[in-house]
């Protein structure tokens, strides 16, 4: 399909530190580690996704600067409520609690959180619920 992303990514200062971050808050949104590349292969990484496509990729390399906005599609609300409680859990640092941003739209749920490396992590949800 012309005009979508196939996939994104980021270096990350510690692969195995993220992953232990990354594999349980993007859990909450159905999103898994779909593969994970190993040094030897000469590139250190992981890649996340639903139904076996990875299209998030986090690499070793050093943090990212400056740091990034990644916001991550809900099913539900109560989705969005567990991956910012699952991210707090995993050590992320609360950026702005779950809730209505009414300044995108009406129904724009939306919970933020500073990943390890800094980076703004979003899960959000469209739906009126």
């Amino acid at each position: 399909m012309a005009g979508t992303i196939d996939h994104f990514g980021f270096q990350v200062s510690d692969v195995p530190k993220l992953l232990a971050f990354y594999e349980p808050v993007l859990a909450t949104l159905g999103i898994a580690k779909v593969m994970e590349i190993p040094e030897e292969a000469g590139f250190k990484g992981a890649g996340f996704g639903a139904n076996g496509k990875p299209d998030f990729w986090i690499w070793e390399g050093g943090k990212t600067a400056p740091h990034l906005h990644v916001a991550f599609a809900a099913s539900s609300r109560a989705a969005v409520d567990a991956f910012h409680a699952a991210a707090i859990a995993a050590g992320a640092s609360d950026n702005g609690p779950p809730g209505i941003r009414a300044h995108y739209h009406p129904n724009y749920y939306a919970a933020f959180v500073l990943d390890p490396d800094g980076h703004n992590i979003e899960a959000c949800c469209h739906r009126a619920e």
